[in-house]
């Protein structure tokens, strides 16, 4: 199992920060690996929803489906998915700190096939990836570019 945290301060409101990350539309423009992502169930969103993705990862489209597990603006927001030879869960707690909001990310995955051989490997990669994203996700919401 890869169980890991991080963590990054957004100069936006816990409700901003929230409504941004849960819009599958947005993926793409702040996470590096996602190539595209749109809801599949039908509004209003909350515990439940469902949407589809498709992410690239080390040179692979990998296509998934996500389910929404905690809802709960502007505090806490989760999601469990399956994409590709894993499965994933996290959760994003939002906290007013500063006049901005501090986001941190809890994640748990199980790798399955060969890809359990390389589970600490892959792990490390997820960790790096979720640094790069939450990056990404700075430089948008604080008005740059991904």
């Amino acid at each position: 199992m890869i169980s890991f945290e991080k963590s990054i301060w957004i100069n936006r409101t816990q409700q901003e920060v929230l409504d941004y990350i849960s819009d599958p539309a947005k993926d793409p423009d702040w996470r590096e690996s996602g190539v595209s992502a749109e809801w599949i169930s039908d509004p209003p969103q909350g515990v439940g929803s469902t949407y589809s993705s498709v992410d690239k990862l080390m040179g692979r489209k990998i296509e998934g489906t996500r389910e929404i597990t905690v809802w709960e603006p502007p505090n806490r927001w989760g999601q469990k998915g399956r994409g590709g030879p894993m499965t994933f869960e996290f959760t994003a707690t939002f906290e007013a700190q500063d006049n901005g909001t501090k986001i941190a990310f809890s994640v748990e995955a199980q790798s399955g096939g060969l890809f359990q051989i390389a589970e600490n490997l892959f792990g490390k990669q997820m960790e790096k990836q979720l640094s790069t994203d939450l990056a990404g996700l700075k430089r948008v919401m604080e008005g740059g570019t991904k």
